[in-house]
This record gives C-alpha cells, structure tokens and sequence, in this order.
C-alpha cells in the first residue's frame, strides 16, 4: 500500500482512538518525552541563548530520529503494521480529547457553582493564576485555552504527519512540548527558552493558520470569524495563537484577550473581537469545544486530502517526465535508422 494511503487510514484510527480514550493515565509517551528533556536541561542549562539551542536540537532531533527509526523499521513489513504506527503515534501526540474532558470538567464546576473546584482544575488546562479570577474570567481562560491547544495539540500535528508521515507528528508535539516547558518568559528561561520559542513559532504557523480557517468554516458566525482574524490577531503577542484565539472569538460572538496573568506576571494584551463580541459565559466553554471537534475533523480532512493530492501529482509528474524519456529514446533511435 502507498504511503499517501498508509497516512490516511492511519491518521483517521488515531484521532477515532483519541476520541474513544483519550490519554492514558499512566505511562503517556509525551509524559517520557517531558521527564527526559527536563534531564537534558538539567545537564545543559545555563542563561545563554546557545545552550538552548543545543537544547532544542538535542530533545526535538532525538525524537524526529527515534521516529524516523521506527517509520524505517517497518517500511518492508505489511501495511497493517505500518497502518498501526501511524495510528498509534497519532493517538500519542494528539491530546482533542483530553482537551475537551478538561475544558467541560471546568464548565461543570462553574455551572454548579462551585468556582473553588474550577480554580484548582484550572491549572491542568492553561498557566495562569488561577486564585484571582472570577467565573467569567475563569470561563474565558479555558474557552483561550481551547483556541490555542486545538491547533497546539491537534491540528499542528495532523499538518506535519501529512507533510513527514510519523517522524512529523512525532517531532511537531516534542517541539510544542519544549516550548511549553522552557519557552516562557521566566527568568531562568528568558534566554535558554528561546531556541524552543521561536522553532514552536516556526512549527505552529501552518497549523495555526488552518486551525483558524477551520474555525471560520465550521463556526456559527463565518463573518465574525473573518473579520476578527483579519482586524485582531496581529495584535496578539503570539504569532500562531492570535489567528486561531481571534478566528474563534468571532465564530463564538465573544470577546477573549485582556488583562492575564502568568506565574506572578501580568499582562495587558489586546481585546480580541472586542468591538462586536460580548463576554464569554459558562455556556460558551461547551460551544467552544464544540467548535474544536468541529475543526479537527475538517483539519483531518484536509491534511490527508493534501496528502493524497500530494502523492498524486507526485505520481503524475513522474509518469509524465518516464513518458518524455521513452519518447526523446524512440526519435534517437528513428534518427539513427
């Protein structure tokens, strides 16, 4: 079976695993990759730009390299096992599941009324500070929250699994991973961080930016979702996280943005949608990660679309240039009769 093939099916029983359980308790591959890159920063770190460099190109090559081996170790085998492959590091490094599970847990408390319980389940989903927000601002954290990670944690992946099969998915999650780790703007990570920033930048711009399509796509409100994309996002400080938070604050009719804070800093950002959006409620939380559902199969869709396409017209130009030769062949040997 050709490898355009190998991914689609793959790809498609990975998020189907995703979807029915979710991430495993105990033993989480990213879990591993997590505990064995905070090794490496304990050898390596100093606060110099340099370091993380190494850093970065240590934790994300390594794990590029250990998919590679595995893509290659089962190349020649049926295409049953390489289905399986693709589908199990598909279900490792997406996580729309779990997302959603945390997002609708928050939402529950809140509706019942019990913000204590949403403030200690906070931290799970997103890096603020949870013990000064209220129930609104509570319930636009995690409607953020479900924004950015449905691109983070599920698009970006799909998108680099259809560009480089398995080696892709496994190293777009590792280097979403580092950034969650070491790419902050914390003192001991403001200059060792930035390796593993900007390569998340780099990594997330294509997701991001089919994350934030499909959201106008499948949204309640297309027009909104355009037009906060087009006047907002650039107004975001994250170049990846303002397409898809804007894009989505306009399909929900809302307004996102605005005073954060993170680890014991604060920050003013731009309102998004502020002008035609309203603020976020409690209900809003179960339509956003509706509307995440919603993108990451129409990102499915166009990931292994474009991979067929791809392979396809890869094929076609080949048989095309094989047509020319045989041809240029046939007229030499007329000429030299």
């Amino acid at each position: 079976m050709r490898a355009d093939r190998v991914f689609a099916y793959g790809v498609t029983a990975g998020l189907i695993g995703d979807r029915i359980l979710g991430d495993p308790r105990r033993g989480h591959p990213v879990a591993a990759f997590g505990r064995t890159a905070a090794a490496v920063e304990r050898a390596l770190w100093r606060d110099r730009r340099s370091r993380g460099v190494v850093h970065a190109a240590v934790c994300a090559g390594g794990a590029a390299a250990l998919g590679a081996l595995a893509a290659r170790a089962v190349r020649s085998r049926p295409a049953a096992v390489r289905i399986a492959l693709t589908a199990a590091a598909t279900w490792a490094v997406v996580g729309g599941t779990s997302l959603g599970r945390e997002a609708r847990a928050i939402g529950g408390a809140l509706a019942a009324g019990d913000t204590d319980v949403a403030r200690e389940r906070l931290p799970h989903l997103c890096g603020r500070d949870p013990q000064s927000l209220d129930e609104q601002q509570i319930a636009r954290a995690v409607v953020e929250s479900v924004a950015e990670n449905t691109s983070d944690a599920v698009v970006g992946a799909l998108v680099w699994g259809a560009v480089a099969g398995v080696p892709g998915l496994v190293a777009f999650r590792a280097v979403n991973t580092l950034d969650a780790m070491v790419g902050h703007k914390s003192p001991r990570h403001l200059n060792y961080g930035w390796a593993s920033a900007r390569l998340d930048d780099v990594a997330g711009w294509p997701g991001a930016r089919l994350t934030a399509l499909a959201a106008v796509l499948a949204g309640p409100d297309r027009r909104g979702a355009v037009r906060a994309w087009r006047t907002d996002a650039a107004a975001h400080p994250s170049p990846n996280a303002g397409p898809v938070e804007a894009a989505f604050a306009g399909a929900l009719g809302v307004r996102m943005g605005g005073t954060l804070a993170y680890g014991g800093r604060v920050e003013h950002r731009a309102v998004l949608n502020g002008a035609a959006g309203r603020p976020v409620q409690v209900a809003d939380i179960e339509r956003a990660v509706r509307l995440s559902r919603q993108v990451t199969w129409l990102a499915l869709g166009t990931c292994v679309a474009g991979r067929l396409l791809a392979a396809r017209t890869v094929r076609a130009v080949r048989a095309a240039r094989a047509a020319r030769t045989v041809r240029a062949v046939r007229a030499a040997r007329r000429g030299r009769g």
